[in-house]
């Protein structure tokens, strides 16, 4: 089933949008059942230079040919487009491992909130979302940085609350070894992975590496889960942190600094 063209000044289907002045924008997918709505997202992005539609589908297999398609960086998909919207991530993901996902819902759930955030998504947003607050989302979200609000943050964290109530004997005994604990250290502290490399010294891809088999080893699906896990069951306790390794110059003589650590809430959902 094919998608559906992109149209109104946004980039042709299967043509590379313009780049901002700086060279970076960010490539969107628009999975949705409502025409109105993707033309509604279509202008809010038309205005930004760093946001171009390169795709729109209005079913799930018009979504999945488009993922595959147009290379997004992030598929803003509607929940209800799927049938099974946790079991449509899993595909999605399994199709292109790097994409971002943002899901849209009708109306907040916590059920489903969490298991969205299990199978890998970076961000919820209700359909009646802000313009200004949707753009900022798209931003963070396109960097690997959670978008929750202000209920799903509750949420979130109440789940690993309660998971933190079990009697001992039911936690999961982990073992990290020194190197992982290294790296699982400096997520914890927000860094990406980039900075990760340079501060314990190696490369990105390895610090993926390493990465893939700590989610495993631990049972999570995403670096907020990797967080709340071990701040939860206290699998950091004790682990030094990484040392700065010699590292290329950022330019102006110095490594990058790592970011504090954040979780992005909207401050309003109208």
């Amino acid at each position: 089933m094919s998608t559906i063209p992109v149209m109104g000044g946004e980039a042709q289907a299967g043509q590379p949008p313009e780049s901002d002045a700086n060279g970076h924008f960010i490539r969107v997918i628009v999975a949705d059942t409502q025409a109105i709505f993707r033309a509604g997202l279509r202008k809010i992005f038309a205005l930004e230079d760093d946001i171009r539609v390169v795709g729109q589908a209005e079913t799930l297999g018009q979504a999945l040919s488009a993922v595959k398609k147009f290379a997004g960086d992030v598929l803003i998909l509607e929940a209800a487009l799927a049938g099974n919207a946790v079991e449509a991530i899993s595909e999605f993901l399994r199709q292109a491992p790097g994409l971002r996902v943002v899901v849209v819902t009708q109306e907040p759930n916590e059920e489903l909130t969490l298991e969205l955030f299990r199978r890998g998504v970076h961000g919820i947003v209700s359909r009646e979302v802000e313009p200004e607050l949707l753009v900022d989302c798209l931003r963070k979200v396109s960097q690997g940085e959670p978008w929750l609000d202000s209920q799903a943050i509750q949420w979130v964290l109440e789940a690993y609350r309660a998971q933190g109530t079990r009697p001992a004997s039911t936690r999961p005994k982990v073992q990290l070894t020194p190197k992982e604990a290294l790296i699982v250290s400096c997520v914890t502290q927000g860094m990406k992975n980039k900075e990760i490399a340079q501060k314990v010294g190696t490369t990105e891809q390895v610090v993926k590496n390493y990465l893939r088999k700590v989610y495993d080893k631990l049972g999570v699906a995403d670096r907020l889960e990797l967080a709340l896990f071990c701040l939860n069951n206290r699998i950091l306790d004790g682990v030094v942190k990484a040392p700065m390794a010699t590292a290329p110059s950022s330019g102006n003589g110095t490594a990058p600094s790592a970011p504090s650590p954040t979780l992005s809430s909207p401050s309003k959902l109208s």
